[in-house]
C-alpha cells in the first residue's frame, strides 16, 4: 500500500510538471510568433492549463501570477455566456472585459476547448498585451482617462476562431480598433497558435494516462499544494495584523493621494486579507480590477512562505481575499482600470508591511516601483515602443534591496528589452542606462538603487507615462530611511531638463529632444547610523554610493577611510 501511495505522489507529480511544460511551451510559441515590439524583445506572454471547473491547473514559468489569475477569474465568465455544451472542436473564443476577470482593453484573453469525448473538460489559454486597441494613446496606456472607454475597445465573451481560421468579423472590428492593425492581428494569431500547442500537449496527456488517470492526478497535486501551503501558513503567527499604503495621486488631481487598506488575519492554516476601507473608485487611471488585485493579494502572501509551494489553484484554496465592490480594487462600470499596476502594487505593499510586522525576521521595506511608459510615432505610419523600468527593492531583514528590479509580479521574463532591438525599430536612441548612486533608503541594510535610462529621439514622438511613488517616498523600516524619488524628465534641444508629471498622456518630444527616466529607490531597513563600515566602504568602491552620500547618510569620511587603507597597505 505504500508503494502505491508514492507511486501515484510520484505520477502526480510527473504530470504537474508536464502540463507546466505544456504552458510554457504555448507562451514560447506566442512570444516567437506575436508580432509587437513589448512581446518579441520582452517576453511579455502567458499561458495557463484550466478545467471546466474554472481551475487553475498550470501555468507556464514566465506567466505572471497578474495574467494566470486573470485567466482563471475570467473562465466562469466565458462559460456563463458560451456553455460548454455550445462549443465544438477547434473554436477559440476571446475576452478583455476588465470587470469580468481581465485586465484591461489591451490584455486580450484566449481559450480553447480541450474535448474529453464530446465535451470540454480542459481549456488552455494564452494572453498578451496586444500593440493597440484604440483609446486615449497608441499602446493602451490612457493615464488620464476618466472613464474605461477612453481606454480603447471592449469584448465580451466571443467565438474568437474555428479550425477554418480567425472570425473575419472579429478581425475586422479588431482592425477597424487599432492604430497598427497588422501587427494586432499579427498577435491575435500568436495567441491562437499558443492555445493549440498547449491543447496538443493535453490531448497526449490524456492518451498517456487515461481520462481518468489524468483527472485524479491533477486533483492529487492540488490538494498536496493545498496541503503545503496550509502547513506553511502554520508556522506564521496567528493574529490579526493591519496596514495602508498610498498612492501618489491619479493624474487628474495631481496633490490628492488615495490609500489602500489591508487587515491580514493568520488563523491556524489559512489567511484571510480583507481590504474593507480600501478609498472608493474613482473616475481616474487608478483603480483594478479584482482578478489583479487578488494576484497581488496572493503574491505578497506567498512571499513570506516556502518558495518551493507551486503555484495552482491548490494554493488558492488557503488564502481567502476580500475586495469591497467600487473600491479602488474592485472597480465597476464605467471606471476605468488600465492604471491597475498602481493600486494593486500598494495593495502588494500594504499586505508586505502587514506580513513584516507579523513576521519581523522576514521583513522588507517599501519599494521603488516599475514606471510604465510608452513612446509612438505622433502620426501614421505608427510606431510603438511600450516598456518598464523598475524601482530598488527595500532592504530586507539581514540584506540590502536589490538594485532596479522591482518586487514584481506582473511582467514577463525579459521585460526591460535590450536597447539594440528597440533601437532597431524604433527611431531612437538608448543613450544611457544606469543605476542611481545614493538612491538606495540609508539603514543598516541599504535600499536597492533606482535607475536612469535616457532616449533621444530621432523623429517627433508622443510620450505618455503611468508612474507612482514618484512624490511619497517609499518609507524605511525599524529606522531606515526613504528611498530617493524618482521621475520623468525632458531634456530640450538646449539642454535644459524639466520635470513632467508622474501620469502625463502624449506629451510631444521633437526630434532631437531626450527623455529620461529616472526610478524610486527602495527604503532602508535599522537605523543607518548601525550599517557595517566594510559594507559602506564596498558601496563607496562600487559606485552605489558617493563621498557625500557616505558621509550625509552615513557619517562616514571616505577620504578618512582612503588614508587609513594607504597607511595599511605600507606598513
Amino acid at each position: 500500500m505504500t508503494e502505491l501511495v508514492e507511486t501515484d505522489a510520484l505520477t502526480a507529480e510527473v504530470l504537474r510538471n508536464a502540463l507546466v511544460v505544456a504552458a510554457e511551451e504555448a507562451g514560447i510559441v506566442v512570444v516567437r510568433s506575436a508580432y509587437s515590439t513589448f512581446i518579441v524583445e520582452g517576453s511579455d506572454a502567458s499561458a495557463a492549463i484550466l478545467d471546466v471547473r474554472g481551475r487553475l491547473i498550470a501555468h507556464s514559468m514566465a506567466t505572471t501570477l497578474m495574467n494566470s489569475m486573470a485567466l482563471k477569474v475570467a473562465l466562469p465568465e466565458l462559460i456563463k455566456d458560451l456553455p460548454p455544451s455550445s462549443m465544438r472542436p477547434g473554436e477559440v473564443y476571446v475576452l478583455n472585459d476588465a470587470y469580468r476577470g481581465g485586465v484591461h482593453t489591451n490584455d486580450l484573453l484566449v481559450y480553447r476547448p480541450v474535448f474529453v469525448g464530446d465535451a470540454p473538460a480542459y481549456f488552455t489559454a494564452t494572453m498578451i498585451h496586444v500593440s493597440d486597441l484604440g483609446g486615449l494613446s497608441a499602446g493602451g496606456m490612457a493615464p488620464l482617462a476618466t472613464d474605461i472607454f477612453l481606454e480603447g475597445l471592449q469584448l465580451p465573451p466571443v467565438r474568437l476562431a474555428t479550425e477554418d481560421g480567425v472570425d473575419p468579423a472579429i478581425e475586422a472590428i479588431l482592425r477597424a480598433n487599432s492604430r497598427t492593425p497588422d501587427k494586432v492581428m499579427g498577435d491575435v494569431r500568436a495567441l491562437v497558435a499558443g492555445t493549440a500547442v498547449a491543447a496538443a500537449r493535453v490531448r497526449a496527456l490524456i492518451s498517456e494516462y487515461g481520462e481518468r488517470g489524468l483527472a485524479e492526478g491533477i486533483d492529487d497535486y492540488l490538494d498536496y499544494t493545498e496541503a503545503r501551503t496550509r502547513t506553511a501558513l502554520a508556522e506564521l503567527p496567528e493574529g490579526r495584523f493591519e496596514a495602508a499604503y498610498p498612492i501618489d495621486d491619479d493624474g487628474i488631481n495631481p496633490e490628492k493621494s488615495h490609500h489602500i487598506r489591508v487587515a491580514v488575519t493568520l488563523d491556524a492554516t489559512q489567511a484571510l486579507l480583507d481590504f474593507a476601507g480600501t478609498d472608493p473608485q474613482v473616475p481616474a487611471a487608478v483603480n483594478a480590477s479584482a482578478s489583479q488585485s487578488m494576484a497581488a493579494a496572493v503574491f505578497a502572501v506567498r512571499c513570506f512562505l516556502d518558495p518551493t509551494i507551486p503555484m495552482n489553484d491548490g494554493c488558492l484554496r488557503a488564502i481567502e481575499v476580500r475586495l469591497p465592490e467600487g473600491s479602488l480594487l474592485n472597480a465597476r462600470s464605467p471606471y476605468p482600470c488600465g492604471g491597475r499596476y498602481v493600486p494593486i502594487y500598494a495593495a502588494m505593499e500594504a499586505v508586505f508591511q502587514a506580513l513584516s510586522d507579523a513576521v519581523p525576521e522576514r521583513a522588507i521595506a517599501a519599494s521603488g516601483i516599475l514606471q510604465p511608459f510608452s513612446i509612438a510615432a505622433v502620426g501614421a505610419p505608427y510606431w510603438i515602443h511600450l516598456s518598464y523600468d523598475f524601482g530598488g527593492v527595500g532592504a530586507r531583514q539581514g540584506l540590502d534591496g536589490p538594485d532596479a528590479t522591482g518586487v514584481h509580479f506582473g511582467i514577463g521574463r525579459n521585460s526591460v528589452p535590450q536597447a539594440e532591438p528597440v533601437e532597431s525599430r524604433c527611431p531612437l536612441i538608448v543613450e544611457s542606462i544606469e543605476t542611481i548612486p545614493d538612491s538606495g533608503g540609508p539603514g543598516r541594510h541599504r535600499g536597492g538603487l533606482g535607475s536612469r535610462t535616457v532616449y533621444r529621439f530621432l523623429a517627433d514622438c508622443h510620450i505618455t507615462t503611468r508612474g507612482d511613488r514618484l512624490r511619497l517616498a517609499p518609507p524605511g523600516r525599524a529606522g531606515g530611511l526613504p528611498g530617493r524619488l524618482g521621475g520623468f524628465f525632458k531634456r530640450h534641444l538646449d539642454g535644459r531638463v524639466e520635470r513632467l508629471a508622474s501620469k502625463v498622456n502624449n506629451v510631444r518630444f521633437t526630434a532631437g529632444e531626450a527623455f529620461i527616466v529616472e526610478t524610486t529607490g527602495g527604503g532602508g531597513l535599522g537605523p543607518a547610523a548601525e550599517r557595517d563600515r566594510a559594507a559602506i566602504e564596498a558601496d563607496l568602491e562600487a559606485g552605489r554610493i558617493t563621498a557625500r552620500g557616505a558621509a550625509d547618510d552615513y557619517g562616514f569620511n571616505a577620504q578618512s577611510s582612503t588614508k587609513s587603507a594607504g597607511s595599511k597597505l605600507m606598513g
